[in-house]
């Protein structure tokens, strides 16, 4: 059996990444809903979650938390959606992970190195609340 997945399957994929970096949260959602794996990742280990969280759209991060989505699974850099939500500066989504316990401190760098590095007080707020 081969490891090589056809041009149809492989667009398919592609497209499911685009919609989680468009934010198009319906339309993933529900092929999610008819099997689609939550935790489906491209050639450079970004999640579904990850590229959503990344590209600051919180409402397709929290359908996809709804649905499973591993939310302490970090890429091949070792970067995980906490900290790239924290990074886009976006404190919805940021408190849609920590709701499901995601790590603060997971991944590497992690969501607080991310704000640390990045001087981002109103994100380390959220992430060590006083």
């Amino acid at each position: 059996m081969s490891d090589e997945l056809d041009p149809e399957t492989l667009e398919f994929a592609h497209r499911m990444f685009d919609l989680a970096r468009d934010g198009a949260t319906e339309e993933l959602a529900g092929y999610v809903d008819a099997g689609l794996p939550v935790n489906l990742t491209n050639e450079k280990g970004d999640s579904l979650l990850i590229l959503a969280a990344y590209h600051a759209h919180p409402d397709t991060v929290a359908a996809l938390l709804t649905r499973g989505a591993d939310h302490s699974r970090a890429n091949d850099r070792g970067q995980t959606a906490l900290a790239a939500a924290v990074f886009r500066k976006n404190s919805e989504a940021v408190r849609a992970l920590l709701d499901v316990g995601a790590d603060p401190d997971g991944g590497s760098p992690s969501a607080v190195e991310t704000a640390e590095f990045f001087d981002l007080p109103e994100m380390l707020a959220l992430l060590r609340p006083a």
